[in-house]
């Protein structure tokens, strides 16, 4: 069942999804894999505000892109072979995971505002809790981020 209130869908009851969204996909480096990638991540986020009636505003999808952008892009640089792309979302928050074939951690530098690139996991910190794991084929590159209440 929805309740209507004031124009507002409210989910209650079993109409409430239980699990987290899930979606990923898989991306081999070509040329316009990055761009697919944030299209991929439009669509996850209308997704989750449809169906979890999650209200994503225009700062919380461009810092989701932001991320998404970021990580996607490191692992296209950095990795030989294909990377897969993980999104998972709820009411609370959103994780964005990169999986690829590197087992090199990505290396986090010091803030310096003078220095010209390497910038993008220091700004993915500042959006997020930013984790680093290895797994069987490579390494796994994961953002949670935080939705506002």
């Amino acid at each position: 069942m929805i309740e209507y209130v004031d124009g507002t869908v409210i989910p209650i009851g079993f109409d409430t999804p239980v699990e987290p969204l899930r979606r990923m996909t898989q991306y081999s480096g070509e040329e316009g894999c990055i761009a697919q990638a944030r299209h991929f991540a439009e669509m996850f986020l209308a997704q989750l505000t449809q169906e979890w009636c999650v209200e994503v505003d225009r700062q919380v999808a461009g810092d989701v892109l932001l991320v998404v952008s970021e990580l996607v892009t490191n692992a296209d640089r950095h990795s030989l072979g294909p990377y897969v792309l993980e999104l998972e979302g709820t009411a609370r928050q959103v994780t964005v995971a990169v999986y690829d074939s590197s087992g090199t951690v990505p290396r986090r530098y010091p803030r310096d505002p003078g220095r010209i690139g390497g910038h993008g996991l220091e700004i993915v910190a500042m959006l997020a809790d930013l984790t680093f794991e290895r797994v069987p084929v490579g390494k796994r590159v994961k953002a949670v981020l935080t939705l506002p209440e």
